[in-house]
């Protein structure tokens, strides 16, 4: 079986996601690009620029209230993400808690066939099993992809995000913990049915990512 990886391409200029996408695609299976880096005006020109590539590409619109950098307003940020969708990018990551807030976005998405990642980040701590399920149970309602990230503070946050896995049903789920005490969970998510974990290029673009390099040599360890 095939472990695959998506490389987190945090760049501040339309060529330079251009540059750096060809380099992650030819190491990586799926790049996420964080949209968020770029300025308002910058991101229609990004889109043009790597169309061909979008269909390989998670995209997300990060707000500063989620632990990304838009610099715009939130009416700017709904706008950007329904360009975004025109595109029809391998998956669209948008927040749950932004979705459960707007029904329009919703049916926008739903009306443009748009393959939506519905995300929910804890920058502070793991939630107890109970709160992680009913979180997953409420975001699969929303979409087949759901991404339920966690900052652990023990091994066994992570184990409890890991188990998560085995409550998953048909959905595609990404479930790990970010930090030190998370790190294994990146790559354990792989084993118990990720369709991929994130990593970086070099420089980790969140706490506790390993490189694409690192992942790769430890999926293709051999007996």
């Amino acid at each position: 079986m095939k472990y695959k990886t998506c490389v987190s391409i945090a760049e501040k200029t339309p060529n330079k996601v251009k540059q750096t996408l060809k380099i992650a695609l030819k190491k990586s299976d799926y790049v996420e690009i964080r949209f968020d880096f770029l300025k308002i005006e910058q991101i229609p020109e990004t889109l043009e620029l790597i169309k061909k590539d979008l269909k390989k590409s998670v995209c997300t619109l990060r707000p500063k209230t989620e632990g990304g950098q838009f610099p715009g307003n939130e009416k700017e940020r709904i706008a950007i993400i329904k360009l975004i969708a025109e595109y029809n990018p391998f998956l669209l990551d948008v927040e749950f808690n932004t979705l459960k807030k707007n029904s329009s976005l919703v049916r926008y998405l739903k009306s443009t066939k748009t393959k939506l990642l519905v995300s929910w980040h804890d920058f502070k701590k793991t939630p107890s099993s109970t709160e992680l399920k009913n979180k997953m149970k409420q975001m699969s309602k929303l979409s087949n992809f759901v991404k339920i990230v966690s900052t652990a503070k023990s091994t066994d946050d992570s184990t409890r995000m890991l188990e998560l896995y085995s409550k998953r049903g048909k959905n595609n789920l990404i479930s790990f913990a970010m930090g030190d005490f998370g790190r294994i969970s990146r790559i354990l998510c792989l084993y118990l049915g990720s369709p991929y974990t994130y990593v970086s290029l070099g420089k980790p673009v969140a706490p506790g990512q390993f490189s694409v390099d690192e992942v790769n040599k430890i999926t293709n360890l051999k007996k």
